[in-house]
């Protein structure tokens, strides 16, 4: 049976999952670090209290006939 096709990038990832067997959970330690986190409900409040609402397109000014 004739192997099937395996991207250079994917026979990348696969061979140093290889030679790297603890790779899986140390990136899962990084993300934890980063991304999964407890949420504070109160800091989120006052995140949404403390936001300006900004307008549609910011880099224009109030003169909308300035590219004319």
């Amino acid at each position: 049976m004739p192997e099937l096709y395996e991207s250079d990038h994917t026979k990348f990832i696969r061979e140093l999952f290889e030679k790297n067997p603890r790779l899986p959970q140390a990136q899962r330690e990084a993300r934890a670090i980063w991304w999964d986190k407890k949420l504070d409900l109160d800091e989120r409040k006052r995140f949404k209290e403390a936001s300006v609402p900004q307008k549609g397109y910011v880099y224009f000014g109030t003169n909308t006939n300035s590219g004319k």
